[in-house]
């Protein structure tokens, strides 16, 4: 039987594959996922790095895309609702160069499920900002590479 984080693991590579293809080709992985954060690794590689060999920004970009776009979705699941999903809105500090690969961690959990609530009771558009973090673990253990404030924008789709 295949655990929780595999089946999520899986969904994220199909949904890039399928939908998003430059997320498919960062090959971002699932960590851990649970009902308040998620924290997703992309590797550095050549095919992501620029030309002072870190992480090319525009991959940071694609890492907290997934890490607060894919918590949403896992508590839109977990709550088997639809949900129209995006991003209106970006705030990026970057603080060091990545030069390792590079973990994405969202804890606003909690937030999302909030705006979960609201839309669903409203059947509005709700949009409130998320914060994703970027570090290099094996390099800088905790210190930020990068913050990332994304505006999520979630609005309940009514099924029938």
């Amino acid at each position: 039987m295949l655990s929780a984080l595999t089946k999520a693991n899986l969904y994220l590579n199909y949904f890039g594959f399928m939908k998003v293809p430059l997320i498919w080709y960062c090959r971002p992985k699932l960590l851990t996922l649970d009902d308040n954060s998620v924290i997703v690794r992309i590797p550095l590689k050549r095919r992501n790095r620029n030309h002072l060999n870190s992480m090319y920004f525009g991959v940071l970009a694609v890492g907290a895309d997934v890490a607060g776009g894919f918590l949403a979705m896992y508590k839109a699941q977990q709550r088997k609702v639809t949900v129209s999903l995006a991003f209106k809105e970006v705030e990026a500090k970057f603080l060091k160069r990545p030069e390792a690969d590079v973990c994405f961690r969202c804890d606003d959990g909690p937030l999302i499920d909030a705006m979960l609530d609201e839309t669903l009771a409203t059947g509005q558009r709700v949009n409130q900002a998320v914060k994703i973090t970027a570090t290099c673990p094996s390099l800088h253990g905790d210190e930020a590479m990068a913050e990332f404030w994304l505006t999520l924008s979630l609005k309940a789709v009514k099924s029938g």
